[in-house]
């Protein structure tokens, strides 16, 4: 129980370093107890992969409870109540499920005789980061390892500017199982082996983590210390509204009203600044793209020829997307951004023709959006622009391919009903977004963090929770290229190739 113990208290503590927490630094040790365990046999071993998943995205996805209770939605406080803990609890189990295989993986490494350590910690390295990219394919994706350096690692996560996140994550396990190795080196054979040689030995492995600490993160501050050198000529001063429209009271025609009533004003007030784009949160006009112009917003675009971008519902026959409209000074809906990623049965319905009568009798939200279709970047009257919404942040990949042309990242989204975790954990991924693609990044958020972020992530401009604002603020649209942005995520595929090169049997030395 000691060491059940052990493995969820060490993945409690990776959950804490999720923001809003500010203790990044505890991820670089955080894995190690887990690593160590894999070579105990006193449990069953999933138990020990079991323990700390639940102690890692238990807590720090614990903002999913944050749906309940959803009694403004007409839905019963029990009924509220057992829906929100089922969505936690399936989101835990399936952050928990990559822990297991890796685990599993690990055991499997052990169990060949006479592996190097070194070897043993670079192969664990590369099963954590392939599991991480298959698992970033799913519908599912929110916390990688690298999402716990961020904000506040900045020097860290310009590693992304290499090769994604995964770069990030594979030099936190990297660390991870350095340490581990150190004290199984240390702890080995102690009945049988002297003091002095098991204090070199373990040394080895903590004095190469401490040095792999150091080094990285000195390449990383070389990438975060280079100038950005921006152009006048590339500076676009761009408004933000935070409509702050709480999401009770959208759900009743007051909030419609409301909506209106703060986005129109915001926008009047950012034009007469002088703005050459507005940005509005997600649906933050919850109308189809064919009523935005029996709108007073609609009207104030042709009053004060701003262009905006507008988030609300486009149409695609019958059906509706959650999109972003760009709409130009001459009121002429020019182009139209739709959310690529959509949240499971929050917009759409996993294996709709199976599951849909199912899901409907139990879920009170809308899921039957449609999805967009990958495009490369957004043509707007400010340039070619990278566009997301919401959920489309946690993946990396679809940034990376606009900013193959796309030169200012805009984002929008609603993160109300959550506290402060989501919206903060949400800011955090778009900060990384920045960095890896080296873009500037505008986020309008319907209760916050609404924030300006530079392309080296440092955020110039924040919003508080839970106000009304409209600012204005200069960016500076880039197109600059990454060694990411270029060639992708080229790690996890060399990792894992070296990985499955370890796994395959040796061919007999008499085959033909």
């Amino acid at each position: 129980m000691f060491e059940i113990g052990i493995a969820l208290g060490s993945g409690v503590l990776m959950g804490m370093t999720f923001a809003p927490s500010e203790i990044w630094y505890l991820a670089w040790v955080a894995l190690a107890p887990l690593w160590y365990l894999t070579s105990r046999q006193q449990n069953p071993p999933l138990v020990y992969a079991l323990a700390w998943g639940i102690g890692c995205y238990g807590w720090g996805l614990s903002w999913i409870f944050g749906i309940h209770p959803m009694t403004w939605m007409g839905v019963p406080f029990l009924a509220s109540l057992g829906i929100a803990t089922f969505c936690l609890t399936f989101i835990t189990l399936w952050g928990t499920s990559l822990v297991i295989l890796w685990f599993l993986g690990l055991r499997f490494i052990n169990s060949k005789p006479q592996l190097n350590p070194w070897l043993r910690v670079l192969l664990g390295t590369a099963l954590w980061c392939g599991l991480e990219e298959l698992y970033s394919l799913t519908d599912l994706w929110w916390s990688p390892l690298a999402m716990t350096q961020s904000p506040h690692n900045l020097a860290i996560l310009h590693l992304g500017q290499l090769s994604g996140p995964t770069t990030v994550t594979g030099a936190i396990v990297l660390v991870n199982g350095l340490i581990a190795e150190g004290y199984m080196a240390f702890i080995g054979n102690r009945h049988h082996a002297k003091l002095i040689p098991r204090i070199w030995r373990s040394s080895a492995y903590i004095g190469s983590a401490i040095a792999s600490i150091i080094i990285l993160h000195l390449i990383g501050s070389n990438l975060l210390n280079r100038p950005l050198a921006e152009a006048i000529a590339s500076s676009i001063k761009i408004g933000i509204i935070q409509g702050n429209v709480s999401n009770e009271v959208r759900h009743y025609q007051s909030g419609y009203e409301l909506a209106m009533e703060n986005y129109t004003k915001g926008y009047i007030s950012l034009a007469e600044q002088g703005v050459a784009a507005v940005v509005t949160p997600e649906t933050a006009l919850p109308y189809r793209q064919s009523q935005i112009e029996r709108t007073p917003f609609y009207q104030a675009i042709l009053a004060k020829k701003v262009t905006a971008f507008v988030g609300g519902f486009g149409e695609v026959g019958k059906k509706i997307t959650n999109s972003i409209l760009t709409i130009d000074g001459e009121g002429k809906i020019i182009s139209r951004y739709d959310k690529w990623k959509l949240v499971p049965l929050g917009e759409y319905i996993p294996f709709e023709q199976f599951l849909g009568k199912f899901v409907d009798t139990i879920s009170p939200l809308d899921s039957h959006l449609l999805a967009g279709k990958f495009a490369p970047s957004v043509l707007t009257p400010l340039g070619n622009l990278i566009f997301g919404i919401c959920y489309d942040s946690a993946y990396p990949e679809h940034f990376r391919r606009q900013a193959q042309t796309g030169e200012l990242i805009v984002t929008a989204s609603n993160d109300a009903h959550y506290g402060m975790a989501m919206p903060a954990q949400h800011q955090a991924l778009d900060l990384m977004r920045a960095i890896e693609t080296d873009r500037w990044t505008v986020r309008a958020s319907n209760t916050g963090y609404s924030a300006v972020i530079d392309p080296h992530g440092r955020t110039q401009w924040i919003s508080q929770l839970d106000e009304f604002v409209a600012r204005a603020h200069t960016v500076y649209r880039r197109q600059t290229q990454t060694l990411y942005v270029r060639y992708g995520n080229w790690l996890t595929p060399l990792l894992c190739a070296g990985f499955i090169l370890f796994i395959l049997p040796a061919r007999p030395k008499n085959a033909a």
